[in-house]
């Protein structure tokens, strides 16, 4: 399939050249950087001005080496291309099974670079990927959907261009509701553009992956905001925080989310809001306008000794 892209792109100079003198270009062609840990957007002057004609030339460059040490294909040799198609604005690409053996960093910075190459084309405004005949999904069985640029960026102008890892600890509810469980996650991968106090709620909301634990943060709740000031983390989170689920004890919801956020080194307290409401109480007792730190009273198994009053409340009456 590469061999017959950039065979195709040998004749796009005919092609275009019955149309005249192509336009100035504006175009880039994202490449990954030599340790394949970051994607660089490089000058590209294309040969086609047909949008059929420019996708498939962006296909083949994003398949093929450059002459430049410093930059790497997107698209690893072993993988292939098989087929595309536009619909309306919807471009959708077929790749061979090798996709999936891409480790999770590569396949990250693959498609952000795909998708932000052919959505610089007129009449590309979203890139849907499939594996085989199958719709690409991620590694919790999600689908992916399909993507734009904006897909890609986590804070308003800042792009995904980068993407590291890192061990998290997260504490989820036990089975029963009563108690918290620790979970260590030894290496999630995030783009360098989100904090990792953003991760963590994150990866709170998206629930455990042991077994014997379950998430202790209302179903459907979403982040609304998360920031770090002088060592205290705000958490506003949406109405879907005031969703009950009595199974879970009021103390464990909240010390779900202040544990976690307090594993990381700059935060020791955390305060909680629903859409930056302070005011009131969750469910009964505990205050929201409250500053709440590290309870490892409510951590099963958990014999460290430092543990807080189980409703710390850290203003001074």
């Amino acid at each position: 399939m590469q061999a017959c892209l950039l065979a195709l792109c040998m004749v796009f100079g005919v092609l275009s050249g019955c149309g005249g003198a192509p336009e100035e270009s504006t175009y880039y062609i994202e490449y990954l950087n030599k340790e394949k840990t970051a994607i660089v957007p490089v000058a590209y002057e294309p040969e086609s001005t047909r949008t059929g004609d420019l996708i498939r030339e962006f296909l083949a460059a994003l398949c093929s080496d450059t002459d430049e040490v410093e930059y790497r294909k997107p698209v690893p040799s072993d993988v292939e291309i098989t087929r595309y198609s536009l619909d309306g604005a919807l471009l959708t690409l077929w790749f061979d099974a090798d996709y999936k053996k891409m480790g999770a960093v590569e396949e990250v910075l693959c498609r952000a670079a795909v998708v932000r190459t052919m959505t610089q084309i007129k009449g590309v405004d979203t890139v849907n990927f499939y594996v085989e005949d199958a719709p690409l999904t991620d590694s919790h069985g999600n689908l992916i959907g399909s993507m734009s640029a904006d897909s890609f960026v986590e804070n308003p102008g800042e792009q995904i261009n980068s993407i590291q890892n890192t061990a998290l600890t997260l504490y989820f509810a036990n089975e029963t509701g009563d108690a918290l469980v620790r979970e260590v996650r030894e290496e999630v991968y995030y783009s360098s553009n989100v904090s990792l106090e953003k991760l963590v709620m994150e990866q709170l909301l998206e629930g455990p992956s042991a077994k014997g634990a379950k998430s202790a943060i209302p179903a459907g709740t979403k982040l609304v905001k998360v920031s770090v000031v002088d060592g205290v983390c705000y958490v506003s989170l949406d109405e879907g925080f005031r969703n009950q689920d009595y199974q879970v004890s009021e103390p464990v919801v909240i010390y779900s989310i202040v544990n976690s956020l307090c594993e990381l080194p700059a935060i020791n307290k955390v305060q909680i809001s629903i859409n930056g409401d302070t005011s009131g109480v969750y469910r009964d007792t505990l205050k929201l306008e409250d500053m709440y730190e590290r309870n490892q009273e409510l951590v099963e198994g958990d014999t460290s000794g430092k543990a807080d009053l189980e409703e710390t409340g850290t203003e001074e009456e």
